[in-house]
C-alpha cells in the first residue's frame, strides 16, 4: 500500500491502517508483483470466519481499468502477513469465499439501510412531536394574551 505525499513521491503506509480509517476517502494505491501501480476506491472491510478461523477481507473497486474487471464490479482481498510480519492483501482467489464476502457485505449493506429508515422514520416522528409541542405552546401564550 503506497500514499502520494506533497512532492508526488509514493510512501509505504500499513494497509490496516488505512482500511481500517473510517475517516479516509482517498484511493488506496496498490503495487503488483510487476511493479505496476493499481488505484481502487474502498468499499467495504468484512470480518468473516472461514473453516472457523476469523480473517479479514476488504471489498476494493478498480479506479483504472483492469483486464477481465467491469467498470460496475469490485475484488475480494483478503488481509494477510508477509515473511517479515506485515500487513497486506491479497485478492481472494477462492472463489465461494469471495461470493460468500460479496454476500455478507450485501447482507450488512441491507441492514444499514433498514437502519437509516428506521433513523429517518423516528427524527421525523420526533421533528412532527416537537413541532406540535411549539404549536401547542404558541396556541397556548395566544389565549392567555387574550384576557
Amino acid at each position: 500500500m503506497v500514499e502520494k505525499n506533497d512532492k508526488e513521491q509514493l510512501k509505504p503506509l500499513d494497509i490496516l491502517d488505512v482500511l481500517l480509517d473510517q475517516d479516509n476517502k482517498d484511493p488506496i494505491v496498490l503495487v503488483d508483483e510487476a511493479g505496476k501501480q493499481l488505484t481502487f476506491e474502498q468499499v467495504a472491510v468484512i470480518p468473516y470466519e472461514v473453516r472457523k478461523e476469523k480473517k479479514l477481507y476488504c471489498v476494493l473497486k478498480p479506479l483504472d481499468k483492469i483486464e477481465g474487471i467491469g467498470d460496475d464490479e469490485a475484488i475480494v482481498f483478503v488481509v494477510d502477513q508477509d515473511k517479515d510480519g506485515n500487513s497486506i492483501i491479497k485478492v481472494e482467489e477462492d472463489e465461494e469465499i469471495a461470493i460468500a464476502v460479496f454476500d455478507k457485505y450485501y447482507d450488512l449493506l441491507e441492514e444499514a439501510q433498514k437502519e437509516e429508515k428506521k433513523e429517518k422514520a423516528e427524527k421525523k416522528t420526533t421533528t412532527k412531536a416537537s413541532t406540535s409541542a411549539k404549536t401547542a405552546s404558541v396556541a397556548g401564550k395566544k389565549k392567555t394574551t387574550k384576557k
